[in-house]
Protein backbone atom coordinates (compact mmCIF):
# COMPACT_ATOMS: atom_id res chain seq x y z
CA UNK A 1 0.00 0.00 0.00
CA UNK A 2 1.39 3.34 -0.64
CA UNK A 3 1.41 6.28 1.83
CA UNK A 4 -0.02 9.57 1.70
CA UNK A 5 0.49 12.84 1.41
CA UNK A 6 -2.22 14.29 2.79
CA UNK A 7 -1.76 14.95 6.77
CA UNK A 8 2.15 15.46 6.08
CA UNK A 9 3.90 18.32 8.26
CA UNK A 10 6.41 20.10 6.11
CA UNK A 11 8.83 18.64 7.99
CA UNK A 12 7.52 15.13 6.84
CA UNK A 13 7.22 16.77 3.47
CA UNK A 14 10.92 18.17 3.41
CA UNK A 15 11.73 14.31 4.21
CA UNK A 16 10.08 13.22 1.13
CA UNK A 17 11.64 15.14 -1.15
CA UNK A 18 15.02 14.57 0.38
CA UNK A 19 14.32 10.72 0.02
CA UNK A 20 13.43 11.18 -3.30
CA UNK A 21 16.56 13.34 -4.17
CA UNK A 22 14.34 16.26 -5.18
CA UNK A 23 15.13 20.05 -4.89
CA UNK A 24 14.37 21.38 -1.11
CA UNK A 25 12.10 23.64 -2.21
CA UNK A 26 9.44 21.05 -3.08
CA UNK A 27 7.77 20.18 0.32
CA UNK A 28 6.84 23.88 -0.04
CA UNK A 29 5.58 22.52 -3.59
CA UNK A 30 3.74 19.74 -1.93
CA UNK A 31 2.46 21.14 0.65
CA UNK A 32 0.74 24.16 -1.50
CA UNK A 33 -0.86 21.44 -3.88
CA UNK A 34 -1.84 19.40 -0.56
CA UNK A 35 -3.60 22.33 1.26
CA UNK A 36 -4.24 25.09 -0.68
CA UNK A 37 -5.53 24.07 -4.11
CA UNK A 38 -8.61 21.74 -5.24
CA UNK A 39 -7.16 19.13 -6.63
CA UNK A 40 -6.63 15.35 -5.83
CA UNK A 41 -3.87 13.82 -7.41
CA UNK A 42 -0.10 14.08 -7.85
CA UNK A 43 -0.21 14.27 -11.58
CA UNK A 44 -2.28 17.65 -10.68
CA UNK A 45 0.69 19.45 -9.20
CA UNK A 46 1.79 21.10 -12.36
CA UNK A 47 4.55 23.11 -11.17
CA UNK A 48 6.79 19.69 -10.53
CA UNK A 49 8.49 18.19 -12.93
CA UNK A 50 7.45 15.15 -14.70
CA UNK A 51 10.14 13.09 -13.23
CA UNK A 52 9.85 14.38 -9.71
CA UNK A 53 5.82 13.30 -10.12
CA UNK A 54 6.53 10.10 -11.20
CA UNK A 55 9.01 9.79 -8.79
CA UNK A 56 6.30 10.50 -5.85
CA UNK A 57 3.49 8.28 -7.83
CA UNK A 58 6.08 5.07 -7.41
CA UNK A 59 5.44 5.41 -3.70
CA UNK A 60 3.12 7.89 -2.47
CA UNK A 61 -0.70 8.82 -3.36
CA UNK A 62 -2.29 11.98 -2.32
CA UNK A 63 -4.73 10.54 -0.01
CA UNK A 64 -7.59 11.93 0.11
CA UNK A 65 -10.99 9.75 1.36
CA UNK A 66 -14.40 10.51 -0.42
CA UNK A 67 -17.43 9.91 2.29
CA UNK A 68 -19.76 7.31 1.63
CA UNK A 69 -22.88 8.32 2.77
CA UNK A 70 -24.12 12.17 3.47
CA UNK A 71 -27.28 12.71 5.67
CA UNK A 72 -28.90 16.42 5.37
CA UNK A 73 -31.20 17.92 8.08
CA UNK A 74 -34.24 20.21 7.47
CA UNK A 75 -32.72 22.71 9.45
CA UNK A 76 -29.52 22.34 7.23
CA UNK A 77 -26.72 20.48 9.20
CA UNK A 78 -25.08 17.52 7.83
CA UNK A 79 -23.60 14.33 8.50
CA UNK A 80 -20.80 12.60 6.57
CA UNK A 81 -20.14 9.55 7.08
CA UNK A 82 -15.90 8.34 6.32
CA UNK A 83 -14.92 4.69 6.02
CA UNK A 84 -11.40 4.16 7.60
CA UNK A 85 -9.58 1.38 8.86
CA UNK A 86 -10.76 -2.60 8.76
CA UNK A 87 -14.26 -1.24 7.04
CA UNK A 88 -15.07 0.75 10.45
CA UNK A 89 -16.51 4.15 9.93
CA UNK A 90 -15.84 7.66 11.27
CA UNK A 91 -18.69 10.76 11.28
CA UNK A 92 -18.37 14.13 10.85
CA UNK A 93 -20.97 16.87 11.31
CA UNK A 94 -20.93 20.14 9.10
CA UNK A 95 -23.16 22.80 11.03
CA UNK A 96 -24.62 25.70 9.45
CA UNK A 97 -25.38 28.90 10.86
CA UNK A 98 -25.77 32.66 9.70
CA UNK A 99 -22.36 33.73 9.12
CA UNK A 100 -20.16 30.55 9.61
CA UNK A 101 -20.16 26.83 9.24
CA UNK A 102 -18.60 24.90 11.32
CA UNK A 103 -17.11 21.37 11.24
CA UNK A 104 -17.54 18.49 14.03
CA UNK A 105 -14.31 16.15 13.63
CA UNK A 106 -13.76 13.16 14.98
CA UNK A 107 -10.13 11.44 16.46
CA UNK A 108 -10.73 8.31 17.16
CA UNK A 109 -12.43 5.32 15.30
CA UNK A 110 -14.88 4.62 18.53
CA UNK A 111 -13.75 5.49 21.82
CA UNK A 112 -12.32 3.81 24.60
CA UNK A 113 -13.75 5.97 27.37
CA UNK A 114 -16.77 4.20 28.28
CA UNK A 115 -18.97 7.50 29.06
CA UNK A 116 -22.71 6.20 29.87
CA UNK A 117 -24.71 8.70 27.84
CA UNK A 118 -22.44 8.49 24.78
CA UNK A 119 -23.24 6.37 21.45
CA UNK A 120 -19.80 6.09 19.83
CA UNK A 121 -18.85 4.20 23.82
CA UNK A 122 -20.82 1.28 22.55
CA UNK A 123 -18.57 0.49 19.85
CA UNK A 124 -15.52 0.58 22.00
CA UNK A 125 -11.95 1.59 20.71
CA UNK A 126 -11.56 0.40 17.27
CA UNK A 127 -8.08 2.47 15.90
CA UNK A 128 -6.63 6.05 15.87
CA UNK A 129 -6.95 8.47 13.38
CA UNK A 130 -3.98 9.65 11.44
CA UNK A 131 -3.57 13.71 10.95
CA UNK A 132 -4.42 13.01 7.71
CA UNK A 133 -7.56 11.07 7.95
CA UNK A 134 -8.57 14.17 10.58
CA UNK A 135 -8.13 16.68 8.63
CA UNK A 136 -9.64 14.39 5.77
CA UNK A 137 -12.73 15.41 7.29
CA UNK A 138 -12.45 18.92 6.37
CA UNK A 139 -11.26 18.74 2.95
CA UNK A 140 -13.62 16.59 1.65
CA UNK A 141 -16.91 17.42 2.33
CA UNK A 142 -18.89 19.75 -0.07
CA UNK A 143 -18.53 22.83 2.08
CA UNK A 144 -14.52 22.57 2.26
CA UNK A 145 -13.88 26.00 0.67
CA UNK A 146 -16.67 27.37 3.09
CA UNK A 147 -15.48 26.07 6.43
CA UNK A 148 -15.13 28.65 8.98
CA UNK A 149 -14.80 26.77 12.47
CA UNK A 150 -13.48 23.08 13.27
CA UNK A 151 -14.32 21.33 16.63
CA UNK A 152 -12.74 18.54 17.89
CA UNK A 153 -16.35 16.91 19.76
CA UNK A 154 -17.16 14.32 17.13
CA UNK A 155 -16.30 10.50 17.91
CA UNK A 156 -13.08 9.78 20.01
CA UNK A 157 -11.11 11.33 22.87
CA UNK A 158 -8.92 13.98 21.44
CA UNK A 159 -6.28 13.71 23.85
CA UNK A 160 -5.98 10.01 23.29
CA UNK A 161 -4.75 10.38 20.29
CA UNK A 162 -2.57 13.49 21.64
CA UNK A 163 0.25 13.22 18.79
CA UNK A 164 -2.01 13.07 15.67
CA UNK A 165 -4.42 15.48 17.18
CA UNK A 166 -1.66 18.09 17.29
CA UNK A 167 -0.26 17.70 13.82
CA UNK A 168 -3.53 17.48 12.73
CA UNK A 169 -3.99 21.42 14.21
CA UNK A 170 -0.21 21.95 13.11
CA UNK A 171 -1.39 21.53 9.01
CA UNK A 172 -4.87 23.73 9.91
CA UNK A 173 -2.87 26.69 11.37
CA UNK A 174 0.57 26.79 9.67
CA UNK A 175 1.19 29.42 6.78
CA UNK A 176 2.11 26.57 4.41
CA UNK A 177 -1.06 24.53 5.21
CA UNK A 178 -4.87 25.91 5.80
CA UNK A 179 -3.27 29.02 7.76
CA UNK A 180 -6.36 29.13 9.94
CA UNK A 181 -6.30 30.96 13.12
CA UNK A 182 -6.25 28.67 16.07
CA UNK A 183 -8.99 30.86 17.53
CA UNK A 184 -11.03 29.04 15.39
CA UNK A 185 -10.50 25.49 16.53
CA UNK A 186 -11.95 24.42 19.61
CA UNK A 187 -10.64 20.76 20.97
CA UNK A 188 -13.10 18.92 23.56
CA UNK A 189 -11.81 16.55 26.31
CA UNK A 190 -13.13 14.41 29.16
CA UNK A 191 -10.11 15.37 31.24
CA UNK A 192 -7.31 13.72 31.02
CA UNK A 193 -5.11 15.77 32.59
CA UNK A 194 -1.75 14.75 31.29
CA UNK A 195 -2.31 15.37 27.13
CA UNK A 196 -4.51 18.79 28.45
CA UNK A 197 -1.65 20.10 30.09
CA UNK A 198 0.75 19.19 26.50
CA UNK A 199 -2.10 20.45 24.39
CA UNK A 200 -2.33 23.90 26.23
CA UNK A 201 1.46 24.30 26.09
CA UNK A 202 1.77 23.42 22.57
CA UNK A 203 -1.43 24.46 20.55
CA UNK A 204 -3.23 28.03 20.76
CA UNK A 205 -6.66 26.34 20.00
CA UNK A 206 -9.90 26.72 22.40
CA UNK A 207 -10.50 24.06 25.28
CA UNK A 208 -13.82 22.99 25.81
CA UNK A 209 -14.13 20.57 29.34
CA UNK A 210 -16.83 17.77 29.51
CA UNK A 211 -18.32 18.59 32.87
CA UNK A 212 -21.88 17.50 33.08
CA UNK A 213 -21.69 16.88 37.02
CA UNK A 214 -19.64 18.90 39.39
CA UNK A 215 -19.98 15.96 41.66
CA UNK A 216 -17.43 13.31 41.89
CA UNK A 217 -19.72 10.71 42.76
CA UNK A 218 -22.11 11.61 39.78
CA UNK A 219 -19.26 12.02 37.28
CA UNK A 220 -18.15 8.39 37.78
CA UNK A 221 -21.25 6.91 37.35
CA UNK A 222 -21.63 8.71 33.94
CA UNK A 223 -17.99 9.40 33.06
CA UNK A 224 -15.15 6.62 34.41
CA UNK A 225 -12.29 8.72 33.63
CA UNK A 226 -13.30 10.32 36.84
CA UNK A 227 -11.66 7.74 39.06
CA UNK A 228 -8.17 8.96 37.06
CA UNK A 229 -8.86 12.72 36.65
CA UNK A 230 -11.25 13.77 39.26
CA UNK A 231 -13.34 16.69 37.70
CA UNK A 232 -11.53 19.40 40.69
CA UNK A 233 -8.13 18.41 39.75
CA UNK A 234 -9.03 18.63 36.15
CA UNK A 235 -10.38 22.68 37.03
CA UNK A 236 -7.52 23.67 39.53
CA UNK A 237 -4.88 22.76 36.88
CA UNK A 238 -6.86 24.78 34.26
CA UNK A 239 -6.86 28.03 36.89
CA UNK A 240 -3.54 27.97 36.83
CA UNK A 241 -2.60 28.54 33.17
CA UNK A 242 -2.55 32.05 31.54
CA UNK A 243 -5.43 31.18 29.57
CA UNK A 244 -4.80 35.46 27.37
CA UNK A 245 -7.18 37.68 26.37
CA UNK A 246 -8.00 35.86 23.19
CA UNK A 247 -7.79 31.79 24.17
CA UNK A 248 -11.54 30.54 25.67
CA UNK A 249 -11.61 27.90 28.10
CA UNK A 250 -15.48 26.26 28.03
CA UNK A 251 -17.35 23.57 30.24
CA UNK A 252 -19.57 21.43 27.73
CA UNK A 253 -22.82 20.37 31.05
CA UNK A 254 -25.30 17.52 29.44
CA UNK A 255 -28.31 18.21 31.39
CA UNK A 256 -30.05 14.83 32.14
CA UNK A 257 -33.29 14.70 34.18
CA UNK A 258 -33.70 14.59 38.05
CA UNK A 259 -29.92 13.93 37.63
CA UNK A 260 -27.83 17.08 37.50
CA UNK A 261 -30.02 19.58 36.85
CA UNK A 262 -30.80 20.72 40.59
CA UNK A 263 -30.50 23.98 42.84
CA UNK A 264 -27.68 22.03 44.61
CA UNK A 265 -25.34 21.03 41.30
CA UNK A 266 -26.32 24.92 40.48
CA UNK A 267 -24.24 25.65 43.53
CA UNK A 268 -21.86 23.49 43.34
CA UNK A 269 -20.80 24.26 40.09
CA UNK A 270 -20.31 27.59 41.27
CA UNK A 271 -17.63 26.99 44.10
CA UNK A 272 -16.09 25.09 41.35
CA UNK A 273 -15.84 27.42 38.82
CA UNK A 274 -14.82 30.39 41.26
CA UNK A 275 -12.32 32.50 40.08
CA UNK A 276 -11.98 31.16 36.88
CA UNK A 277 -13.31 32.89 33.49
CA UNK A 278 -14.72 30.34 31.44
CA UNK A 279 -18.11 29.67 29.86
CA UNK A 280 -20.45 26.53 30.03
CA UNK A 281 -22.50 25.74 27.51
CA UNK A 282 -25.55 23.46 28.14
CA UNK A 283 -26.35 21.01 26.12
CA UNK A 284 -30.11 19.17 25.61
CA UNK A 285 -29.16 15.47 25.62
CA UNK A 286 -29.98 13.65 22.35
CA UNK A 287 -31.68 10.22 23.27
CA UNK A 288 -29.60 6.91 22.84
CA UNK A 289 -30.71 3.19 22.45
CA UNK A 290 -30.04 1.52 25.70
CA UNK A 291 -29.61 4.74 27.67
CA UNK A 292 -32.28 5.56 31.09
CA UNK A 293 -30.83 8.96 30.52
CA UNK A 294 -33.89 11.76 29.71
CA UNK A 295 -33.36 15.35 28.93
CA UNK A 296 -35.35 17.58 31.37
CA UNK A 297 -37.61 20.03 29.85
CA UNK A 298 -37.15 23.27 28.63
CA UNK A 299 -38.04 25.23 31.65
CA UNK A 300 -35.35 23.51 33.59
CA UNK A 301 -33.01 24.28 31.42
CA UNK A 302 -33.83 28.13 31.16
CA UNK A 303 -33.81 27.94 34.73
CA UNK A 304 -30.36 26.24 35.19
CA UNK A 305 -28.90 28.82 32.51
CA UNK A 306 -30.44 31.70 34.33
CA UNK A 307 -29.32 30.69 37.53
CA UNK A 308 -25.81 30.53 36.56
CA UNK A 309 -25.85 33.44 34.70
CA UNK A 310 -27.00 35.23 38.11
CA UNK A 311 -23.76 33.41 40.07
CA UNK A 312 -21.73 35.30 37.60
CA UNK A 313 -21.29 32.46 34.97
CA UNK A 314 -21.37 33.19 31.10
CA UNK A 315 -23.83 30.60 30.57
CA UNK A 316 -25.69 29.86 27.28
CA UNK A 317 -27.97 26.68 25.86
CA UNK A 318 -26.45 24.98 22.56
CA UNK A 319 -28.67 24.58 20.10
CA UNK A 320 -30.04 21.32 18.91
CA UNK A 321 -29.41 20.48 15.52
CA UNK A 322 -29.77 17.67 13.39
CA UNK A 323 -32.62 16.22 15.52
CA UNK A 324 -33.35 14.36 12.20
CA UNK A 325 -30.70 12.78 11.32
CA UNK A 326 -29.41 10.74 13.64
CA UNK A 327 -27.90 13.83 15.82
CA UNK A 328 -26.42 12.23 18.57
CA UNK A 329 -22.66 11.32 18.24
CA UNK A 330 -21.80 7.76 16.67
CA UNK A 331 -25.35 6.61 16.13
CA UNK A 332 -24.82 6.88 12.11
CA UNK A 333 -21.05 5.08 12.59
CA UNK A 334 -22.87 2.60 14.56
CA UNK A 335 -25.82 2.17 12.40
CA UNK A 336 -23.67 1.68 9.45
CA UNK A 337 -21.39 -0.92 11.34
CA UNK A 338 -24.17 -3.17 11.81
CA UNK A 339 -25.74 -3.22 8.83
CA UNK A 340 -21.97 -3.91 7.01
Amino acid sequence: MKEKLFGKTITELQQVAKSLNLPPFTARQIADWLYKKDVSMIDEMTNLSKKARELLNEKFEFGLISPTKVQKSTDGTKKYLFPTIQHKFIETAMIPERDRKTVCVSSQVGCKMGCLFCYTAKQGFQGQLSAGEIINQIKSIDEAGEVSNIVYMGMGEPFDNLEEVLKSIEILTSEWGFAMSPRRITVSTIGIIPGMLTFLEKCEAHLAVSLHTPFNDERRQLMPVEVAYPIEEVVNEIKSWDFGRQRRVSFEYILFEGLNDSTRHINELTRLLQGLKCRINLIRFHPVPGTPLKSPGEETIRHFKDMLNKKGILTTIRASRGQDIYAACGLLSTKELSSS
